[in-house]
């Protein structure tokens, strides 16, 4: 599925790829089905989270190259269009960040003519909480998020958010490295709501934090991958689909869901502000919520798909996962992130500085 990429550091991955020169497709030939040049979208995406050979199919298919650049969080991202004016036409933030880009004005309303594949998104998926009426957004992708652990070196099956402040596993723990997922799980830890805005709260499960920081071997993104399939880690907390590609390297590997609930997340594309080729990017969106584009991107990176007609080709055993495609009683456990006011915005960054400044 996805082991050779899995297997590439965030820094190979967070590189362009003018796809009309990738493996030998000649897109720009006249002679090729769907070649003429049709101009370029830019898409920026999480790292290690496509097959890449869909942007290859969509270049032939519609002529349109596809500049392809990766963030490791949804913070980078967000810094990269409001701070350092980078241009894209696709970008693919989670919720509660899709959340606060539409309250700063930083998304255009979509036009759903240009996507008519939207009817295959699930339902359920749809008017969400951070795009109520969905005039921005499309989902992409969606799961939870839970323990990773080595079985071999982890004595007792992890049952809690408790487990990643063990003592027992100094050295060998593996920690977020952004700010609302590792103070999210030390609120869940400490039974608290992911989106508090309460100062003391936070306070509170960033000193926790801080008394882990000498248990820590490293805060990561996907730098967890080569870590847990390499056996060079006993915990982490990360994405069940990017457990399920780590499973396929290292059997070891097993997941949990916290007892004290965990993050339900949606990733979803939408079109910054003043996009260059905001048609192109319509079409692209409209591409990937294709039947044969999201089942390939489904197989490879293994997350849970939107798309109803992608689930009924899925084989039972994936489509009947617990965790991948959950039942309410797993879903009456999770709580997604919202976006939150600028202040506490604002006491997240002082935290989070106070974290990674503090000695270990």
């Amino acid at each position: 599925m996805k082991k050779s990429l899995a297997l590439l550091t965030a820094s190979a991955l967070s590189l362009s790829l003018a796809l009309t020169g990738c493996g030998g497709t000649n897109s720009g030939d006249a002679n090729e089905p769907g070649a003429a040049d049709k101009g370029v979208v830019n898409v920026y995406n999480w790292g290690v989270y496509i097959d890449e050979s869909v942007l290859e199919d969509f270049t032939a298919e519609t002529g349109i190259e596809v500049v392809y650049d990766t963030f490791e969080s949804n913070e980078s991202m967000y810094g990269m269009l409001k701070n350092d004016g980078a241009s894209y036409d696709v970008v693919i933030p989670s919720d509660y960040m899709i959340s606060r880009m539409i309250e700063e004005d930083m998304l255009e309303p979509l036009n759903f003519d240009n996507i008519p594949n939207f009817e295959d998104i699930d339902p359920a998926l749809k008017n969400p909480d951070y795009d109520p009426e969905n005039l921005y957004s499309v989902p992409y992708m969606w799961g939870l998020l839970g323990i990773i652990y080595n079985t071999t070196m982890v004595e007792e099956t992890p049952t809690s958010w408790g487990t990643m402040f063990d003592e027992s596993y100094a050295g060998q723990i593996l920690m977020f490295n952004n700010s609302r997922d590792a103070i999210g799980v030390a609120l869940k830890y400490l039974g608290y709501s992911y989106n508090t805005t309460d100062e003391a709260q936070i306070k509170e499960a960033v000193d926790l934090l801080i008394q882990q920081k000498p248990l820590v071997q490293s805060y990561v993104m996907d730098e967890i991958f080569e870590k847990m399939q390499g056996g060079s880690a006993a915990i982490g907390a990360y994405y069940y689909g990017d457990f399920l590609t780590m499973q396929e390297i290292n059997p070891d590997l097993a997941f949990c869901l916290p007892e004290e609930g965990t993050n339900l997340y949606v990733d979803a594309m939408c079109i910054p502000k003043n996009a260059e080729n905001k048609e192109n990017a319509e079409i692209f969106i409209n591409y990937m919520c294709s039947t044969a584009a999201g089942l390939k991107n489904c197989e490879e990176i293994w997350y849970s798909s939107p798309l109803l007609s992608v689930r009924e080709e899925l084989d039972p055993e994936v489509s009947g996962d617990p965790y991948a495609y959950p039942d309410q009683s797993i879903l009456d456990q999770c709580e997604s992130f919202k976006n939150l006011p600028a202040e506490t915005l604002a006491l997240y960054d002082s935290e989070w500085t106070r974290l990674m400044l503090a000695s270990n």
